[in-house]
């Protein structure tokens, strides 16, 4: 079992659940898991742990029953080997799994009615790919809202290896139930044939080389890298923090601190991408059903893959290995889905004195990283800390955008870019929602929204010159929801009003927010009230153990956040000063396509900064070694010479 609280589950531990749940539950071939994951104990238990204190180890299961479609929690306890509760859940469907997809590509391919209906379009049904989908409430069938529901995309590749998503279907959709893989209606609204379109993007069928006049880089270490892995322990320069890994957000970052001078210095709690919603903004039959949540209707996790060095990773690279239940219980290991590493990043500081010389440091950070493959797209997600205090999270969006043919007649859509003969790729949006758990210098934090802003002229400001700033406390959850301003340049600080830099002022951390854009809904829209957290750029909770998953717990076929999600959370106006808080961060990609985007989309990056703000007295990054200069007269000494 694992050696500390937060360490995620272990092969044996997921095995231990499953024979235990088949043992006491009767849990066999008739159910299938949707998760199985660390029971994390309470924050405050956590917090108050210390080596050597025993551990209990807990799992929860997440599973339903085929044929009555009924789901349950159980939390087993791995330590004692019991079954701790048993909780049936009513009215919930958990997320889609990746053993479901491939079961149903296999049955539609065997699907009489299927087959007939693709050989009508003259579709070969061999060079087909489904692509299972999950329902909205909103846009359900009615009658089959009491059953586990996907709908399928329909794909064509031009031949044996090609872009499976280079030619749709259009107008054929297929209406499936999940559980018995019945395939309740073949759903066809029209038929635009097959537009002759440059889709493929591999050399060999492209017909075109790849060029020839990039010399080797490469990146070495020759003494060996600056970190060290403990357990899920991780130690780069002053930084501290816990690796932990699930289905559902992927890589997870526990209890990061910052050594400053002699004292371990509390930041984050925990920090993850807790929902990622894919809503496509265009109505028409090909795309209406088109909102993904990918985080929690399927699994950032589940859909993680393994890294390859010189591909993916660059340099001496540590990797660990992801392990997952499938839908049986069992452990499934994904071989090096977390990639750790050191790299470069140009310079740190620097200073040209006439008289002193030149002082300047290189950046060096450390990389937390992970690819996910999420059907046509791929995810990107890095974890970065730097020597300054600096935490960024960048994601970057690449893979196959969603194209669509047009009728004959037509030259352009309203809800998408032409990218190819009679092709229009639609226009859609990726949020991206962050969970930041920050503990600033211990749990009782206060979060401030700040402002910049100019005075008029006065007698005191005959120019216009001065710039202000201004700060608003969060007081409270009726507060919680906030909206970036560009012209105040607005930002939010988590603060601890209890400990003081030596300045007098508390200190905190400040969220720098990029990557942001509004949802550009109407207010009445099902698909925004069924999701509301993207209506805002920030929101602040008060902290709760129970309180992950910003738009529900089961957001599957679900009409809105089944009262456990962001709304809900809010609606008791809880206090949110010199208390324990959340920070929950939207943002992503504002996709208008571009025919640049296809074939193959090159990376789309986003990013947001938590940057110390009070919280040293000074430049934590003073005692960077001096950089080592190469050539000239600085030939192996350093860059002080001013040369």
């Amino acid at each position: 079992m694992g050696s500390h609280p937060l360490d995620s589950l272990t092969a044996d531990e997921i095995s231990a659940t499953s024979a235990l749940l088949a043992r006491e539950k009767g849990i066999d071939a008739g159910w299938r898991y949707a998760s199985i994951i660390l029971r994390e104990p309470p924050k405050a238990e956590v917090k108050a742990w210390s080596d050597g204190d025993p551990i209990v180890r807990r799992s929860l299961a997440v599973l339903w029953n085929k044929q009555s479609n009924e789901v349950h929690e159980a939390v087993v306890n791995l330590t004692e080997g019991s079954l701790e509760s048993w909780t049936h859940v009513p009215g919930v469907t958990p997320n889609f799994t990746v053993d479901e997809y491939h079961d149903c590509d296999v049955a539609l391919r065997d699907d009489p009615a299927v087959r007939a209906a693709l050989e009508a379009r003259g579709v070969d049904p061999e060079l087909v790919l489904f692509d299972l989908w999950t329902y909205g409430h909103e846009v359900m069938p009615p009658e089959w809202r009491d059953r586990r529901l996907g709908w399928v995309d329909i794909w064509k590749r031009a031949q044996k290896g090609g872009n499976p998503y280079a030619h749709p279907v259009s107008g054929l959709k297929i209406i499936v139930d999940v559980n018995t893989m019945e395939v309740l209606k073949i759903d066809e609204s029209h038929d635009r044939g097959f537009p002759e379109v440059d889709a493929e993007y591999t050399p060999e069928l492209r017909g075109e080389p790849e060029r020839t006049d990039l010399k080797k880089l490469d990146i070495v270490q020759p003494d060996g890298v600056s970190f060290d892995l403990e357990g899920s322990r991780l130690r780069w320069q002053d930084w501290e923090f816990r690796l932990g890994f699930n289905y559902r957000e992927g890589p997870v970052l526990y209890q990061v601190r910052f050594k400053d001078g002699d004292e371990y210095r509390d930041i984050a709690y925990r920090m993850s991408l807790a929902e990622m919603i894919v809503p496509y903004r265009d109505s028409s039959f090909d795309h209406y059903r088109r909102t993904a949540f990918d985080i929690g209707e399927w699994g950032l996790g589940y859909m993680c893959t393994s890294l390859e060095l010189g591909c993916d990773c660059l340099g001496e690279i540590t990797y660990l290995d992801g392990v997952l239940p499938n839908t049986k219980g069992e452990p499934q290991v994904t071989k090096n889905v977390i990639c750790l590493h050191e790299e470069d990043d140009a310079v740190l500081w620097k200073h040209v004195d006439p008289d002193a010389g030149t002082e300047v440091r290189r950046m060096r950070r450390f990389v937390v990283s992970v690819h996910a493959t999420v059907a046509n797209y791929e995810y990107l997600v890095y974890w970065r800390f730097y020597p300054d205090g600096n935490i960024e999270c960048e994601i970057r969006a690449t893979g196959i955008m969603v194209s669509t043919p047009m009728d004959d007649e037509q030259t352009s859509f309203p809800t998408g870019t032409v990218i190819d003969r009679r092709t229009y790729a639609p226009y859609h949006q990726h949020f991206l929602v962050a969970r930041l758990d920050l503990d600033i210098d211990g749990d009782d934090n206060t979060v401030v929204e700040t402002e910049s802003f100019a005075p008029p002229i006065s007698e005191s400001n005959p120019y216009g010159l001065d710039l202000h700033t201004r700060a608003k406390v969060i007081e409270s959850e009726s507060e919680s929801g906030r909206i970036y301003d560009w012209q105040s340049q607005r930002g939010w600080k988590v603060q601890n009003p209890n400990r003081l830099n030596a300045w007098g002022n508390p200190t905190a951390y400040k969220l720098a927010p990029t990557g942001h854009f509004p949802a550009m809904f109407d207010e009445s829209s099902p698909i925004l009230r069924r999701n509301p957290v993207i209506g805002n750029t920030v929101w602040v909770t008060k902290h709760h153990d129970t309180e992950m998953w910003p738009a529900g717990d089961y957001p599957t076929q679900s009409e809105n956040d089944l009262g456990n999600g962001m709304s809900a959370w809010i609606a008791d106006d809880e206090n949110l000063v010199d208390t324990d808080v959340v920070l929950w961060y939207v943002f992503g990609v504002h996709h208008i396509t571009r025919p640049e985007d296809w074939p193959m989309m090159p990376v789309d990056k986003v990013s947001f900064t938590l940057k110390p703000f009070g919280f040293f007295d000074r430049n934590p990054s003073l005692d960077a070694p001096r950089s080592r200069a190469k050539g000239s007269c600085c030939s192996g000494g350093d860059c002080s010479c001013g040369h």
